[in-house]
């Protein structure tokens, strides 16, 4: 509903399935899939998400927990530095966040063209690294 903000439900929904991967669309309230998330007892944990770094529509980074710190703002209300830590506690997972820059995060439907860009190149890489 809020344009680019869409990046992360639509990059779980191209690879949901793909083996040794468990997706899922936290929405606007990631805090309250804690519980499953901790159950499938990952190592590894990628949060995807549109995020204020002050790169140019589309660029995007994976952060650290450090990193998340000085990363600007998401669209989200909980701070995402107090929702990494929390998972971090619950689940003992490294902890990664997929930042991408957004151009329009106001109401409405359908992603900026970088931002769709973005999404099919990662979409990409992910599907290649599953298939190695």
């Amino acid at each position: 509903m809020k344009r680019d903000d869409g990046f992360g439900p639509a990059l779980v929904k191209k690879i949901s399935g793909r083996k040794n991967t468990v997706c899922i669309d936290a929405g606007a309230a990631p805090e309250n899939y804690v519980g499953k998330i901790a159950k499938e007892k990952p190592d590894n944990i990628l949060i995807v998400d549109a995020v204020h770094l002050g790169l140019k529509p589309g660029e995007w980074r994976i952060l650290r927990k450090q990193d998340i710190i000085k990363s600007g703002f998401t669209t989200h209300d909980l701070s995402p530095h107090l929702f990494i830590e929390y998972l971090e506690n619950e689940t003992k997972a490294d902890i990664y966040m997929l930042g991408v820059e957004p151009r329009d995060v106001s109401f409405g439907e359908g992603m900026s063209d970088s931002v769709k860009e973005s999404l099919e190149n990662i979409t990409g890489m992910i599907k290649e690294a599953s298939d190695a």
